[in-house]
């Protein structure tokens, strides 16, 4: 029973992103009016829709995000049988908190892409049907920067750009997969060759 218990940290991360997600979309109007200021014009509650993945990117045809969303099924379970077996390897604590994190953002995310298109009626118009189409709601938004990005960057120059509007899935698999490369040596040092 003890190894469940990094799940049930999965499942915390969550409950609380679909309870936020819900309180944006039942509560909050979509866009620049109806967003509130929590840290001045610094941070504030944005609420909109992400058809793509991470930063707004998307898979270019219309089956595109239903091969998104293919992905992150297999992506689900593969997190969660390592998470799995970490909890029988006697991991680092630290290792499978920040994988238990992974896995509830990544399940949080899952959630949108399958069903917020049928429950939530907000698949982008046009796609082929509304499983596995629901566009992710993002909400969080730190207002540092906009504008047109130099020439000189790649893939990205000359558009114009503003900081990423995410979620608190997001902020779960980006801190677990942060501590992950801070914290490599430290967690995965029983797998080092000996010298």
């Amino acid at each position: 029973m003890k190894h469940f218990r990094f799940f049930l940290l999965s499942f915390c991360v969550i409950l609380v992103d679909q309870g936020i997600k819900m309180a944006v979309h039942f509560y909050m109007e979509p866009g620049y009016f109806g967003q509130i200021e929590l840290i001045g014009p610094l941070f504030k509650l944005h609420y909109t829709l992400n058809p793509g993945m991470a930063f707004g990117i998307q898979l270019g045809s219309i089956y595109g995000k239903l091969l998104l969303t293919s992905f992150r099924i297999v992506a689900m379970f593969g997190i969660g049988y390592y998470l799995y077996s970490l909890t029988k390897k006697n991991s680092p604590m630290g290792l499978l908190i920040c994988v238990s994190l992974i896995l509830g953002g990544a399940i949080g995310n899952l959630i949108d892409s399958v069903f917020y298109g049928v429950f939530l009626e907000n698949a982008p118009y046009g796609a082929p049907m509304n499983w596995f189409h629901g566009q992710v709601i993002d909400m969080f938004f730190f207002d540092i920067w906009e504008g047109i990005l130099p020439t000189w960057v790649p893939l990205w120059g000359g558009s114009y750009y503003s900081t990423p509007i995410f979620n608190f899935a997001d902020a779960a698999i980006f801190c677990g997969v942060v501590a992950i490369i801070i914290f490599q040596n430290k967690f995965f040092e029983a797998n080092k060759p000996l010298e």
